[in-house]
Parts: structure tokens; sequence; C-alpha cells
């Protein structure tokens, strides 16, 4: 159903992917991890389009997403939805508004400007932020909200495009453990119950292992590892972040069992 092939983004002097290809055959839960600038993030926008490649092709159902243009590539971003570490919601805008910002592209300027909707996205919104258990925060401003709470927001927005894929960028590296998993049990109950893809740049393993399907390595703006979770083992974690033997899981999780332990070690060296 997606492919990359041989794909390549280079900024001036410098490449942040480099000739990256690999398949999806079926909608998955797919995490991408690597340490910062291993290409992780210009790989998802260059799924959305928000950054054009240098070359290469990305096939969807057979169709080259790198080459749409206009209202074709307005129309993929519709149905590729994006889901960012910092939320990018509008502070002082009331909940239920920021999720139905979700239908920018399908709404006239006119009526958006001034915050009008049909009765019909009303509704959808709240049943959305309903189903991510945050329904009764739809009229307050998301600046009031926490960190966690935000997030759920921005994944409302993502489903009221009702996409076919959910490309999520570290959507929990600002949120503490207890927020994290609650993200992240979100985005996962999406895939399982909507049959959505989901692609995920993750930072911590535990992570990748206990949500994923498959696990994509990169580093350098490479694929090192492409694989289950099962064989994403300490030795290769190693490989894919450039780590020596003193590299320790624990400094990297987001369990909060495993966060006790690693602080419980720093006590006693």
């Amino acid at each position: 159903m997606f492919s990359a092939n041989n794909v390549t983004c280079r900024f001036g002097a410098r490449t942040a992917v480099d000739k990256v290809s690999f398949t999806l055959e079926r909608p998955g839960f797919i995490g991408i991890i690597g340490r910062s600038g291993a290409g992780k993030s210009t790989l998802l926008r260059m799924i959305n389009r928000l950054t054009d490649a240098t070359s290469g092709e990305m096939l969807w159902e057979g169709r080259d997403i790198l080459g749409l243009k206009g209202a074709e590539k307005r129309a993929w971003q519709g149905q590729c939805a994006m889901i960012f570490q910092q939320f990018n919601l509008v502070p002082r805008m009331d909940v239920a508004s920021n999720v139905m910002h979700g239908l920018l592209n399908r709404r006239s300027t006119l009526a958006t400007m001034f915050n009008l909707w049909p009765e019909a996205d009303i509704t959808r919104a709240i049943d959305i932020l309903d189903r991510l258990g945050i329904a009764e925060q739809a009229p307050k401003r998301a600046e009031a909200l926490s960190g966690g709470q935000q997030q759920r927001v921005a994944i409302a927005r993502a489903l009221m495009q009702d996409p076919k894929i959910i490309l999520a960028d570290e959507p929990i590296a600002s949120l503490d453990p207890m927020n994290a998993q609650i993200v992240m049990d979100a985005l996962r109950r999406i895939h399982d119950e909507d049959g959505r893809l989901v692609i995920c740049n993750l930072h911590t393993l535990d992570t990748a292992r206990r949500y994923c399907d498959r696990v994509i390595g990169m580093r350098d703006g490479r694929i090192v590892f492409d694989g289950s979770p099962e064989q994403l083992t300490t030795g290769v974690a190693r490989d894919i972040y450039g780590a020596d033997a003193s590299f320790s899981e624990a400094a990297t999780s987001t369990s909060i069992d495993r966060l006790d332990d690693a602080y419980a070690e720093q006590m006693l060296t």
C-alpha cells in the first residue's frame, strides 16, 4: 500500500535522508527510532509533503505522492494527518474549534475565520474528544489544558480529517511518563479500532517495543534496522544510536518503573 524507493533529501551540502527504501503492505503501527538528526522528522515531513524530496519516489497505492502539486497535493495532505511534538494548537481558541481546524482545507476560509461551523462538524468534534476521554474540555481554551490533554486535542484534530495515515513526530517527547502512556494508548487504539496506518517517530526503546508492530531504525539519514520489536535488542539499539557499551536503555525509558530503577541505580553509583 505504501513504499519509499531510494528517497533522498538534501539541504544544501547536508543529506538529511539518504536513499531510504521500505515497503508497508498493510496498515500497521510503525515506529521510527534514532538519535536527533537521524532524519526521522524529515522522512515524515516528506510523506506529508511538508518537505520536498531531492530524489526517489514514494508510492501510495501505486501513485507517486512526491509528484503531486496544487489541489492534488492538498488532497493528499488531507489524507495524511500530522501530529507534532509541540501540539501546534491555537492557544487562545477553545478546544472544540481547534479540533475542527482539521477541516480547514474542506471548509471556506470565511467560515473558519469567523469560527462558523456546521452543527454536524461540532457534533463530530465532540464525539472524537469523547473517544479520547476529554469531551468535558471542549469549551475551554487550549492553553488551559495540560500537555497530555493538548496532545490528545491534536490527535482529535488529526482524526477530524478522517485520514488514511496518521504521522506522529515524537508525540510524547515533551510529556511526563503518565501522559506519554495515555497518548500512546490512544494512538494504538486508533490503529486497532480504525485500521489506520500509524507511523510514529519515537525516542524511547521501551515505547517502540510496547506499541509498534514494526520498528525502523535510522542513523545518519539511512535505515540501519528494520524488524520486529522482539528483534530490537540492546546491541541493535547501540548500533542505531552509535553508542558504546555504556549505553543504558533505562536512561531513555518512559516507563515509570524503569525511571525509578534508573534513579535508584544512579543514587548507588
